[in-house]
């Protein structure tokens, strides 16, 4: 706890583990069984439930409430299950993340990512590096979100449902069915509009990459096989596609269909 600033009135019960340079606001609430790294942040009225790891640098904001039980009427109390936070990530006000349904499974956030105020993160999620959820997102359990990816305002994710690495879900959308790597989605029952363009150049993906998954994305909108396309994103976007899915891939929307961006 070397350097660490503990304001008088937190209370932090005494199997909690704090790294060095640790700050710990007015009225924060850290339970039994709680690791935080160096350098993180927890602001005030925060609480943090047993059996969550914090990793380093985080900047978590006034009453978000970490590793609290799955709002799911088959977890068992005294179940040991776990959240874990990655690194460098900005959580703020009112942000809520569960830990796992099940004994020794994990809800895991990566690190980088930005999660606005008043979001939800359900159990057993899997969210992955330099991910940002926007304000009034509601992700349910089990769902998988690829690094990069961008959810927009007040967006509905459907428990089981995958989104990829690199796409953007238009605010307002209620995604029922996995949504593409790369893409750019939105709609009630969201749809396949096109590449996340801005998404891909602002991460480098240019010239005969880009071009690639254009070809690819122009392939699988009329029905195709990835066979003719075989770039580093393409490769990675087959191989999605090949993964077991619970809930099905987004169809794609018409020609003319309004861009949700």
């Amino acid at each position: 706890m070397s350097g660490c600033i503990i304001h008088s009135t937190a209370i932090i019960a005494d199997r909690v583990e704090l790294g060095e340079n640790v700050r710990v606001g007015p009225y924060a609430v850290i339970e039994d069984d709680v690791f935080i790294g160096a350098d993180t942040v927890i602001g005030p009225h925060c609480v943090i439930h047993p059996y969550t790891r914090i990793g380093t640098g985080n900047r978590i904001h006034a009453h978000v409430v970490l590793g609290n039980t799955p709002q799911h009427t088959a977890f068992k109390p005294g179940t040991v299950s776990r959240l874990e936070i990655g690194n460098n990530n900005d959580i703020r006000e009112f942000v809520s993340i569960h830990r796992a349904l099940h004994t020794d499974t994990t809800t895991r956030i990566g690190s980088g990512c930005m999660i606005m105020a008043s979001s939800h993160i359900g159990h057993d999620c899997i969210i992955g590096d330099q991910v940002i959820i926007t304000t009034f997102v509601g992700v349910a359990g089990h769902v998988e979100i690829g690094e990069h990816a961008v959810i927009g305002g007040a967006v509905g994710v459907h428990q089981f449902v995958r989104i990829g690495a690199y796409a953007m879900v238009g605010a307002h959308a209620l995604v029922r069915k996995d949504v593409m790597p790369f893409s750019l989605a939105g709609g009630l029952g969201a749809e396949h509009y096109r590449l996340n363009t801005i998404g891909l150049r602002r991460n480098g993906v240019s010239g005969e990459r880009y071009r690639s998954l254009e070809k690819a994305y122009r392939i699988l909108r009329n029905g195709g096989t990835l066979d003719q396309v075989d770039t580093e994103e393409t490769r990675y976007l087959k191989q999605w596609l090949e993964m077991p899915s619970k809930r099905g891939l987004s169809g794609f929307a018409k020609a003319t269909g309004s861009d949700p961006s």
